[in-house]
């Protein structure tokens, strides 16, 4: 099964922007298999602007030249990228990529380029133009390299085969689609299309759908179209973010299940927005309380997890979260998480284990205070442990610091 768990990995954005270059990705990999492959992070993703050579900041260049072949399919720019040059694509850092034993990721947008449907290029493998697919009507309202598809007609649905099939041939195992997840109804048919061609492309490919907030009336279509969707738009370092998710996560977390994951966006952990201009080299601004309020939610939630700093810059703590494996065993373990309380100050979260062998209780502080949060379970507790501080207890209770969180395993 493609994703039987959330998948585990780091994405360029938060820390590079649109200027993310083959040598930081093969860095942030190098630290991956070295510090975390054994606890399960696996995917590596470049994300948005690797076809463009100019790309330089966070910020998006509007019509500017981009590196694609062709048959109108985007290429990674050689002067960023420069393993691919001859045509080679993402082929040679996959393969290295693989050879640590991780997977390659990579974001595309909807649709196909304009220049490509400008210039009238074929569609590989068909006898359609990029033009004939091209609904010059159908424009990302942020970046406009691109125009979505007519997906009513056949072209479509070619050039969707032919960018699969490509990424197919370079090792792709990840797929981030993005101006799509909450564009719904008039991008319900192309995410079909989008999906039946990573399905038939040769490769086991897991789709994830963005930005966000994906449609809550949707879930049983994202369900069977998508491996992952965004439940909310760009996630940053902000609590007032972070305490609105919990909303977020109690109207999605029914529809977690093996193969489906609704996903709550990556982790601004550690050394973010390297390349924002006045920004450069600044930490999270989320408090070590809110970091572990963070990755506890996620992990309830059975979210997917998607670091967002530049790894290679990882202090002890920032590592201690992504590697505390009782933590992050949640993701795997437990099912059917569900709020047991929530108010304004404070929340209480319960995940029964899947072999029956105990459960997840996790205690949130949600005031600006320090407050002490019970987890009332309605049963007698022999034996739990807290499992960021690895203590041992008969009561869910703990004093949280402000935006603390508290989170134990009960055995039965």
């Amino acid at each position: 099964m493609i994703a039987q768990y959330p998948p585990m990995g780091w994405n360029s954005w938060d820390c590079w922007g649109a200027s993310v270059t083959e040598e930081t990705v093969r860095k942030n990999a190098d630290y991956m298999a070295a510090h975390l492959k054994r606890y399960g992070w696996e995917y590596v993703v470049v994300d948005i602007q690797w076809y463009q050579p100019t790309a330089s900041s966070h910020a998006y260049e509007p019509f500017s030249e981009l590196t694609m072949d062709e048959y109108g399919r985007l290429l990674p720019a050689e002067n960023r990228f420069p393993s691919s040059k001859g045509g080679r694509g993402f082929r040679p850092l996959a393969d290295y990529i693989h050879s640590l034993g991780l997977k390659l990721g990579i974001h595309i947008m909807r649709g196909l380029p304009r220049m490509a449907a400008h210039r009238k290029l074929p569609i590989f493998g068909s006898d359609f133009t990029c033009a004939q697919a091209a609904d010059p009507n159908s424009i990302c309202l942020w970046n406009p390299d691109m125009y979505g598809l007519k997906s009513d007609l056949p072209a479509a649905k070619a050039y969707y085969d032919s960018i699969f099939r490509l990424y197919a041939e370079w090792g792709v195992d990840y797929v981030k689609c993005d101006d799509i997840a909450r564009e719904y109804p008039h991008c319900k048919r192309e995410i079909e299309l989008i999906s039946q061609a990573a399905r038939h492309c040769g490769r086991d490919i897991v789709l994830s759908l963005s930005p966000g907030p994906a449609p809550l009336e949707q879930a049983e279509h994202l369900k069977t179209y998508a491996n992952l969707w965004r439940i909310t738009d760009d996630f940053w370092d902000d609590w007032r973010l972070l305490r609105g998710m919990f909303e977020r996560a109690e109207k999605w977390c029914v529809h977690a299940g093996e193969g489906h994951w609704p996903d709550a966006d990556m982790l601004p952990l550690g050394a973010l927005r390297l390349c924002y201009p006045g920004e450069e080299g600044k930490w999270t601004r989320f408090t070590r309380a809110e970091q572990r309020t963070m990755m506890t939610l996620w992990c309830m939630l059975r979210s997917p997890l998607m670091m967002g700093g530049d790894m290679t810059q990882n202090d002890g703590f920032t590592l201690s979260l992504m590697a505390n494996e009782h933590v992050l065993a949640i993701e795997k373990e437990s099912w059917c998480a569900h709020p047991l309380r929530s108010a304004q100050e404070e929340a209480v979260w319960l995940a029964p284990r899947k072999d029956g062998k105990g459960f997840y209780a996790a205690a949130f502080n949600l005031s600006d205070k320090k407050r002490r949060v019970t987890a009332e379970v309605g049963r007698p507790v022999r034996h739990a442990t807290e499992l960021w501080t690895g203590k041992q207890t008969r009561a869910l209770s703990a004093l949280l610091p402000a935006h603390d969180a508290a989170v134990w395993y009960v055995e039965t």
